[in-house]
């Protein structure tokens, strides 16, 4: 009966992702199982803003977590980001320049092994490694369902969907032109790939940035390790931006203390404040409701 259950929700959940979300402004185009070599096949969707015209440019945006940025009616928790909304609204206002999104959604049950920066996690000693493998989320659920492969990820991006977006879409195809965006451990791939990748990614916005990597504070090695390698590897290129942000409530009541010791690590890296921005919202959670009351700043950062 048990197995039976789960294969329901499986095969639900395949029908949900399916569905064409409706945008408020723009237009989506689908790409339904998305072809790679690199990770599993996933849904891409592609937003064109409003008037779109193959004749112009235009500068593209990756959003991580596809499935949660355009319809809370066919969401896992009846939420959005708002994003067609509060970027529409931008570009029409000429706060922005003209962008399209490449949404793609996220692994599922692999979420956290594809989000979770791969070099700092094997900078941790094979035994702390293996006790993070061991965690779970909740009682049914492990944390990490396969090895952390998030370098796979960042392949996939570069070498497999940037090249088939530039080909078949109206972009400019440089860094300067070209971000990418996410929550939580989202953000945390966002700030991985602009690190790996800044002759790419010209900027992340990296919202409710999941430093903790895990769920627990006390012990917690990981922190550290994400540090050291941004100490190491922030690029110096006076080009590549980066936006954090946290709330004070859920989950985001982890991460004041550990955004302060990377912010130290931006200014010892002497980054312009056109190029790095960190902000405190007093009083919002962790929820894709508090992300789209305030995320019109961090485009209007990153996008400019």
């Amino acid at each position: 009966m048990k197995k039976i259950l789960h294969l329901f929700i499986f095969f639900l959940t395949l029908l949900i992702t399916a569905q064409t979300p409706k945008v408020s402004s723009g237009k989506l185009v689908q790409y339904l199982n998305f072809n790679s070599k690199n990770i599993e096949n996933r849904n891409v969707r592609v937003w064109l803003p409003d008037n779109y015209n193959p004749q112009k440019k235009y500068q593209v945006l990756y959003a991580n977590d596809g499935q949660m940025l355009w319809d809370s009616t066919i969401t896992w928790n009846k939420q959005e980001w708002k994003l067609d909304e509060v970027l529409g609204k931008l570009i029409k206002d000429k706060k922005v320049k003209p962008t399209i999104v490449v949404a793609i959604d996220n692994a599922g049950k692999n979420r956290h092994s594809e989000y979770f920066p791969q070099k700092p996690f094997e900078s941790l000693s094979k035994k702390i490694q293996d006790s993070l493998y061991l965690l779970n989320r909740s009682q049914d659920q492990a944390l990490f369902a396969s090895k952390v492969y998030s370098d796979k990820y960042l392949k996939f991006l570069v070498e497999e969907l940037k090249p088939f977006i530039d080909k078949n879409y109206s972009t400019y195809t440089d860094s300067k032109h070209t971000f990418i965006m996410g929550s939580s451990m989202g953000g945390l791939i966002s700030m991985y790939a602009v690190t790996e990748y800044p002759q790419v990614f010209g900027g992340a916005i990296c919202m409710s940035t999941h430093w903790p990597g895990v769920f627990s504070a006390e012990h917690n090695p990981v922190p550290l390790a994400f540090q050291n390698y941004l100490n190491k590897n922030l690029p110096n290129s006076g080009k590549n931006k980066y936006y954090f942000d946290f709330g004070t409530e859920t989950l985001d009541s982890m991460y004041e203390p550990l955004q302060k010791e990377v912010d130290k690590i931006f200014k010892a890296k002497k980054y312009r404040k056109n190029l790095w921005q960190t902000l405190k919202f007093q009083g919002e959670d962790h929820s894709e409701k508090s992300w789209a009351k305030r995320l019109a700043i961090p485009l209007r950062f990153v996008l400019n």
